[in-house]
């Protein structure tokens, strides 16, 4: 398994990076949704829909809850981006023996209160027009290991170009008011739900 290993340097010159590298893609990058951040660690669920995804959710992080970030990552995939662990991303190999350490890694995550946990629970990157979604399984140990609450926060990355010629980005949130027992079946009945909602409001906006 391949830990998270946060530099504060290398955050710093890398967040530089990220604020060019937006400002050149993308018309707008929008926030849609009120969340009350609660103080409880964060388990932030997102559509994968390109590889821009965990940047996104980065910058969102950085400008709403400021909280330490970490995301899972498949491990071949982290292998050959190292970098991306001194960010937070930390890596989990499937049907392996250290998947169970990478579990309960992601779950002690969740019982610091100065935590963020991302997670792509779709498990590879998919098209944003393919739904409803379908989350793996694997991944649901995690809440099975932890009894302390935790803040669910919903994320939905939609991108449409309008009439311009960089894309738009809206990053529409939402947070259950549930702080525990939560089931992987329970959140991604949710999450379709929460995402259908999205796709509604932005067919109003163009």
């Amino acid at each position: 398994m391949i830990k998270a290993r946060h530099t504060r340097w290398f955050q710093s010159v890398f967040g530089l990076y990220l604020a060019w590298a937006f400002r050149r893609s993308f018309k707008r990058m929008d926030i849609v949704g009120q969340v009350e951040d609660r103080g409880l660690p964060i388990l932030a669920i997102a559509n994968h829909m390109s590889w821009w995804d965990g940047f996104w959710v980065l910058n969102l992080n950085n400008k709403l809850f400021r909280r330490k970030f970490h995301v899972m990552m498949l491990e071949e995939q982290l292998q050959k981006n190292l970098f991306l662990s001194r960010l937070g991303a930390f890596s989990i190999k499937r049907k392996s023996k250290s998947a169970s350490q990478s579990i309960r890694y992601a779950a002690n995550l969740l019982a610091d209160n100065n935590n963020f946990f991302l997670i792509f629970p779709q498990g590879a990157i998919q098209s944003q027009h393919q739904f409803p979604f379908v989350f793996e399984k694997g991944w649901g140990r995690i809440l099975l290991q932890k009894e302390n609450p935790i803040q669910v926060l919903m994320i939905a990355n939609i991108v449409d170009y309008q009439s311009y010629r960089k894309p738009i980005l809206k990053q529409y949130l939402f947070s259950p008011e549930k702080t525990s027992g939560f089931t992987c079946d329970e959140l991604e009945a949710q999450y379709n739900s929460f995402y259908k909602d999205c796709i509604q409001n932005q067919i109003r906006d163009i």
